[in-house]
């Protein structure tokens, strides 16, 4: 919000603290990469209540300015497309990298774009021999009713063979492709051959196939979690109201000095040492409340949204739409390549669990005994809750 107190030159750009901690779950949201802004502006308006400073819900083009602005993370431009860029003194609500990722799925450099044609996977994969980005064509063909030869549309609006036009065919059988490779813009003489989009689409159901959990599972673990976190957030909460005493007998020092000084009891230098240790004190206690306030159940819901992700992402993948396929996909991991028509995926930290958790839960395991479903069996699995607590989980699925 503007702040109309200062004078020219010298107003300043303060946080809404009604509306500010809410836009900012709508960045977590897009960046999980498997939510929509539609879907967004949806659980935000019915589910959150979300509203504007004039008490109108927010408009779809609104959350759409709002993903591609750079004023979230810290810049602006002035005037409007003169290319000069200042950095704000604001408070930024995101950081450089999380701004790149969304453009990224948003499938724009900074600001929305037309695009004749989308693909599912580009701007996410890169060569894995020159480092270029990898994009995708569509190639149509026809097979020729009348004398059965194959010919592309671009090219020609009739049989190169038999000379009849398309439009006269009684049948003709009309075949469509979708060809992933590289751009070639870092190495002209990049030797990676193009890969089908069908073909692509398939290691990546293989990924999800090995990540993917069963609902009962997902379900028991959960509720196991739950209870290890109810007894471990008793100890958390002793720890913390222990750090609230500190703070409060460090705040009654503090005043306790000033009266001193006051007093004259305390020479000016003497007053400025003891001030110096203890501010220093309270700041690191204020740090400390903060970072326990913010992060006690943070791994739980977490956890959570990790197992719904690999309990349902070959399912969404296998039946979603374009957009769905491209979420997932940047969802499950970083540094994408692809390299002799092969895609590796350097799947995200949380997932690599579910990878081990899955792999035991496998076709000689199709069905599940009772007795697996014991503390001790997940108890197991190296680093289970070590792995997960603490995971800033970009893993919510779409509703």
């Amino acid at each position: 919000m503007n702040d109309p107190s200062g004078g020219k030159g010298f107003k300043e750009i303060k946080i809404d603290p009604d509306r500010f901690h809410l836009v900012r779950k709508m960045f977590d949201l897009m960046l999980s990469g498997t939510t929509t802004p539609p879907q967004i502006l949806k659980i935000a308006t019915e589910e959150w209540g979300f509203r504007m400073r004039n008490g109108k819900p927010m408009a779809r083009s609104t959350i759409y300015r709002i993903f591609t602005d750079p004023f979230y993370y810290g810049e602006f431009e002035y005037p409007k497309g003169s290319g000069n860029w200042y950095k704000g003194k604001h408070k930024p609500m995101i950081t450089v990298e999380e701004y790149d990722r969304i453009q990224t799925l948003l499938g724009t450099k900074g600001r929305p774009r037309p695009q004749k044609r989308k693909f599912a996977f580009t701007g996410l994969i890169r060569c894995g021999e020159c480092g270029a980005m990898i994009t995708a064509e569509e190639k149509r063909q026809v097979i020729c009713s009348v004398c059965k030869y194959k010919f592309s549309t671009i090219n020609h609006k009739q049989c190169p063979k038999c000379n009849t036009p398309i439009e006269k065919m009684k049948k003709p059988t009309l075949l469509h492709y979708v060809y992933y490779h590289c751009t070639r813009r870092k190495d002209p003489n990049c030797k990676q051959k193009s890969i089908e989009e069908k073909e692509l689409q398939r290691q990546i159901v293989d990924v999800l196939e090995r990540i993917r959990i069963p609902e009962d599972f997902h379900k028991w673990a959960i509720e196991v979690l739950k209870e290890s976190n109810k007894i471990e957030s008793e100890g958390r909460n002793r720890i913390l109201s222990n750090i609230k005493k500190q703070y409060t007998q460090c705040v009654k020092k503090i005043d306790g000095l000033i009266d001193m000084r006051a007093n004259g009891e305390l020479t000016e230098e003497e007053f400025r040492k003891k001030k110096e240790s203890l501010i220093k004190e309270k700041q690191r206690l204020e740090e400390l409340l903060k970072d326990t306030g913010q992060r006690v159940d943070n791994w739980l819901e977490a956890a959570e949204n990790v197992f719904k992700f690999a309990e349902q992402s070959k399912k969404r993948f296998e039946t979603g739409d374009m957009e769905t396929k491209k979420q997932i996909l940047a969802a499950l991991g970083s540094n994408l390549t692809l390299k002799d028509k092969v895609l590796t995926i350097k799947i995200e930290k949380p997932l690599i669990l579910m990878e081990k958790v899955a792999s035991g839960l496998g076709p000689k395991n199709k069905r599940f005994e009772p007795k697996f479903y014991r503390r001790e069996n997940l108890q197991k699995v190296p680093n289970f809750k070590q792995m997960l607590r603490g995971q800033d989980s970009n893993l919510r699925p779409a509703d």
